[in-house]
């Protein structure tokens, strides 16, 4: 996805917050590599001073920032009204954001199935994909069901919701649903998954939005 994020960056030193970095840091590092002013906040967030191990319903910059990023975190956060009203807040005029997103309600049984038949052997360190395979066949639940009952388990809000959210709130510049699991999946690449979707195989279960502050 950094080929997107980086395509949408105003110029350095601009202040950059990537929500939801994860243990290995986001895109923060490649950020900071290229002179921008980055911040990474996830509870997971590595170490050191780039980075902040909380919550982004905890977290308040010093100052407004230009762009917020957002990749596969949203769906996870307890109250999305409340988080996308601080994504706002956050920004400068003219800020942007930039949120990639799963629309899990969109994980039918066909493209469940048509990802588990392009897993990877598992061996030691299997993929989140091989523990809802594994999952879903223990549970002897039809994949619909099953999907349903571990989402509101979760409490995951569907991608649709998470894209409702921001564009009632900003000014949509792009928006569109593609590719999600091809990183997951052996010999696949995005425009494999692409080929599937446009081919009626499987749904398009990736968000991405570009949104601006409304002037």
């Amino acid at each position: 996805m950094w080929p997107l994020v980086r395509g949408r960056l105003p110029g350095p030193p601009a202040r950059v917050v990537d929500i939801g970095c994860g243990p290995l840091g986001g895109f923060v590092p490649m950020l900071r590599s290229a002179g921008y002013d980055a911040i990474g906040v996830d509870t997971e967030a590595p170490e050191g001073d780039d980075y902040h191990r909380t919550g982004i319903e905890d977290f308040a910059p010093h100052g407004a920032v230009d762009l917020v990023v957002a990749s596969r975190s949203l769906h996870h956060v307890a109250d999305l009204d409340d988080v996308a009203d601080l994504m706002v807040g956050m920004l400068a005029p003219g800020g942007t954001v930039i949120v990639l997103e799963w629309a899990w309600e969109r994980l039918d049984s066909a493209t469940a199935q048509w990802c588990f038949d392009r897993l990877p052997p598992a061996d030691d360190e299997p993929s989140w994909m091989h523990h809802h395979q594994e999952m879903w066949l223990e549970s002897g639940k039809a994949w619909d069901a099953y999907l349903t009952e571990w989402a509101a388990d979760d409490g995951l809000h569907p991608g649709e919701a998470v894209l409702a959210a921001l564009q009632v709130r900003l000014r949509t510049a792009s928006a569109d649903h593609g590719a999600f699991y091809f990183p997951s999946l052996e010999g696949v690449t995005e425009q494999d998954e692409l080929a599937a979707i446009a081919g009626g195989q499987i749904q398009a279960n990736g968000i991405r939005l570009v949104a601006r502050v409304t002037p």
